[in-house]
């Protein structure tokens, strides 16, 4: 439990006109930008309601596979076969599949390339059968890890993002034979967060514009990546290396799109857009307004110390106060203009202090009592993508350390202490004769 201790400072610059969020004049129905840093949220709307996702889905299925990996449960080279349920739907032609080849060993990187790259479905239902032994063994998996990662709207019930109803008899056990997956913009750009943070290699397959699979191609269906085909090229935003298309006639056209310009990196949904034109120049409104509206800034430096407020007490020590500061700089996405609206707070850790409020000695130069918190003033507080608790934070340390006081102070103290005591109840037994 933490404790707030005494607060605030600012840092300013003057301020600059810049355009409001709200004359994006968005072509969609809900959307979202992140910093992908932080999590700080840049820009939103109806970013909490509840939609079809189509194959950004595919983005928790790929989530579970990179872990899967990371933890020595498979690797890229371990083979498998594709299934009768998964050779169905990579048949179909309403689900454009690959075609994949029955009886034929598929190596977890092949498989994952025909996910990642042109959204193919079968070969994601592969790849949650080995994963997990069966696509529903891999939907409580899906979501078990939304509830871990907090996604506050979400509804797994398959591993590819179409209706359970295209997928007939073979809809996972558990799950209703009509059901939607369902995402949130804020929930879809929460699990991109998680991707691309935790496994960033996400992005050298997401950012593969052209590779094949069983002789047929593979062509990345994100438009907004460097293609030189002239019908692509008015969609094309530097910096862009992902993330995930996604397409059903529940969820009309959404995008889940990624860009990196110098150290800023951003993520955008957009969601029920009526094109595929739409999904990619709507998402371009949004990464123009995030990359030309924000900066990132050092808002304090390492070693900040807010004025008259910086010290602890100490007992038992050789010094009777000790000061505090930030053990590094605190930096932020931050609105052109709105530099002077953000304040740092203090909040100390009270298990570090004793039942007077104080530390006691011996404290070590350094030593971590608490945490500093930036926090925003202005209007238009989006929040963070994790949701309360996951503002920006730094460590609160010790400037210098503070040594026990001798035996000899630390008895005399007492003492001191003692008879000041008596000397109280004394007085104030003789105060209340006279009352």
């Amino acid at each position: 439990m933490m404790v707030m201790v005494l607060m605030i400072a600012s840092y300013s610059v003057g301020s600059i006109k810049v355009e409001a969020a709200e004359e994006l004049d968005l072509q969609a129905e809900s959307a979202i930008i992140v910093d992908a840093k932080t999590g700080k949220v840049l820009y939103e709307k109806q970013s909490d309601l509840k939609l079809p996702p189509a194959s950004m889905t595919k983005m928790m299925t790929e989530y579970l596979v990179l872990e899967a990996i990371s933890e020595g449960k498979i690797d890229w080279d371990t083979t498998t076969q594709v299934g009768d349920y998964a050779y169905g739907i990579s048949a179909d032609p309403v689900f454009s599949g690959i075609g994949l080849i029955q009886d034929k060993d598929y190596t977890v990187r092949e498989l994952y390339e025909g996910m990642a790259i042109i959204s193919d479905n079968a070969t994601t239902i592969t790849l949650a059968e080995l994963v997990a032994g069966s696509e529903s063994e891999f939907v409580k998996m899906m979501n078990d890890k939304a509830e871990e990662m907090g996604l506050p709207e979400y509804k797994f019930v398959n591993s590819t993002g179409l209706s359970n109803e295209d997928l007939g008899e073979n809809y996972p056990e558990g799950t209703e034979p009509n059901a939607d997956n369902l995402l949130s913009a804020r929930s879809a750009a929460l699990l991109a967060y998680h991707l691309i943070n935790d496994y960033p290699e996400v992005l050298d397959y997401s950012s593969t514009m052209m590779s094949e699979l069983d002789d047929q191609p593979l062509q990345n269906l994100n438009w907004m990546l460097p293609w030189e085909d002239n019908n692509f090229v008015p969609f094309h935003f530097e910096g862009v290396d992902g993330l995930k298309t996604g397409w059903t006639q529940e969820a009309g056209y959404c995008f889940t799109g990624t860009a990196k310009q110098g150290d800023r990196r951003l993520i955008t949904v957009v969601m029920k857009t009526d094109s595929k034109e739409e999904r990619f120049n709507q998402t371009k409104k949004l990464m123009e307004y995030g990359f030309s509206q924000f900066e990132t800034t050092e808002l304090f430096e390492a070693g900040y110390q807010i004025q008259d407020e910086s010290t602890l007490s100490v007992e038992k020590g050789k010094e009777e106060q000790v000061e505090l500061e930030t053990s590094e700089a605190m930096e932020a996405m931050v609105k052109t203009g709105e530099e002077d609206l953000y304040e740092l707070t203090y909040e100390i850790n009270e298990n570090n202090l004793n039942e007077n409020g104080a530390l006691t000695a011996p404290v070590e130069a350094g030593q971590v009592v608490g945490e500093a918190v930036l926090q925003y003033k202005g209007d238009n507080d989006y929040g963070y993508i994790g949701g309360i608790g996951t503002e920006q934070r730094v460590d609160l340390v010790t400037t210098t350390g503070v040594e026990k006081s001798n035996w000899f102070m630390l008895t005399m103290g007492a003492i001191g202490n003692f008879f000041s005591n008596i000397f109280t109840t004394v007085s104030d037994a003789v105060k209340g004769l006279f009352s």
